[in-house]
């Protein structure tokens, strides 16, 4: 959990995940932003891990600047982000591409990042109690996900069990 500035808005609530292949953006902070859908570029890729089992359609995508750490002591450039329209406790997840470009390297456990940069290293720490929240936020998320998907079957089973005609017991012999 970072707290970058993308396109001079600050984001308190970025996921940094070492394990993403892409770096996403969702459509509430695409809002945020002050951006629409009609910013962005056109794709036709899916992805798949946001959703288990299930590939999941990006709206489209779109290369925006992405700033850490302050005025005065910063490191800064440009992103492409995919663009997904789902509920989530984040504003971004910035994966491996975003590592890569920065060249960074995450320590989970005590959640850091640092950067290389000419002046020496730059270390971010990452706000603990945002992390928290974000946390059960997610798992909240995942929880009403769960239950929904759970009804969606019962409902999918329930259209499936055959309706028997109903007989009147008195015209039994």
């Amino acid at each position: 959990m970072l707290d970058p500035t993308i396109r001079n808005v600050w984001f308190k609530k970025v996921l940094i995940d070492g394990g993403s292949s892409l770096n996403i953006l969702f459509a509430e902070a695409l809002t945020e932003l002050g951006l629409t859908k009609d910013d962005l570029i056109p794709i036709d890729s899916p992805f798949w891990g946001i959703v288990p089992s299930r590939a999941s359609q990006p709206l489209g995508q779109i290369t925006l600047p992405v700033q850490f750490g302050s005025a005065d002591h910063f490191h800064s450039g440009y992103m492409n982000f995919f663009v997904a329209d789902f509920d989530t406790a984040y504003h971004t997840i910035l994966g491996r591409p975003a590592l890569a470009k920065f060249m960074a390297v995450p320590h989970y456990v005590y959640m850091v990042l640092k950067i290389p940069m000419e002046q020496g290293v730059f270390t971010l720490r990452a706000n603990v109690s945002t992390a928290y929240e974000c946390e059960r936020e997610g798992l909240a998320i995942a929880e009403a996900m769960d239950l929904s998907a759970r009804m969606e079957a019962c409902i999918t089973d329930s259209k499936k069990v055959h309706t028997y005609k109903s007989c009147d017991p008195t015209s039994v012999i």
